[in-house]
């Protein structure tokens, strides 16, 4: 007697899958824009979204480039609006992630990545599931310390002020996906390249984005038997 042939659920034809977000954050100076900057010229895949934020630029940054700077008054404006897919009071001012800037990304495929603190990791982790999280330590306080100071950028009193909040930055790492300490610059480059590779290895993202060949690879030839 034959017995009834195994239903396999149907697999889309080859089509582009969502495009997954990823959100790195660290407590200022583990050099997280650094280890970033690194990693998106290594992987062309990722476009990296531009954030807002309310506090001056400082020596060296762009509009548009590295944030947009607004007043505090127009990000309050945006906020009302709704126009923030995350937002937070950070160190005495506003940062936050456009709508725009990221959902017509994901649709069409584009897998983006935020910069942005566990605040907002928090908010888009409950509006986008399958949001792949990664939290970057420095090796000790101390080093933390130094590359506070290194950059030249901030008086003592703001050094002190970030050095205070960066613990309790550091008390939610446990609320992400991956950690990586960042002792040796290239090593950490290496791991956060690992994690979007990972990523995209995924079943669920394969399953789209080979459909067509997993269905031809399942399907039983013409004639064949079991």
């Amino acid at each position: 007697m034959s017995s009834e042939p195994t239903l396999r659920p149907a697999i889309p034809a080859n089509t582009p899958a969502r495009g997954t977000l990823y959100i790195v954050a660290a407590p200022s100076g583990a050099g997280k824009s650094s280890i970033v900057n690194a990693t998106l010229a290594r992987d062309p895949q990722i476009a990296l979204s531009i954030s807002f934020t309310s506090r001056a630029a400082r020596p060296g940054e762009l509009n548009g480039e590295h944030y947009h700077f607004v007043s505090a008054e127009h990000f309050e404006q945006m906020i009302a609006a709704g126009d923030f897919f995350e937002h937070a009071w950070v160190h005495g001012d506003w940062k936050g992630t456009a709508r725009q800037s990221v959902e017509p990304q994901l649709a069409a495929g584009q897998d983006v990545l935020l910069e942005i603190d566990w605040q907002g990791a928090q908010q888009v982790r409950q509006l986008v599931p399958g949001t792949v999280t990664v939290f970057i330590l420095p090796p000790s306080r101390q080093a933390l310390q130094d590359r506070m100071r290194k950059r030249g950028q901030d008086s003592e009193a703001v050094i002190a002020q970030r050095l205070s909040a960066a613990r309790e930055e550091m008390l939610h790492f446990n609320d992400f996906d991956y950690v990586i300490v960042n002792e040796v610059f290239e090593t950490a480059v290496d791991e956060l390249c690992a994690i979007f590779t990972a990523s995209r290895l995924r079943r669920e993202a394969q399953k789209v984005r080979h459909g067509a060949l997993i269905q031809a690879l399942l399907t039983p030839e013409s004639g064949a038997t079991d």
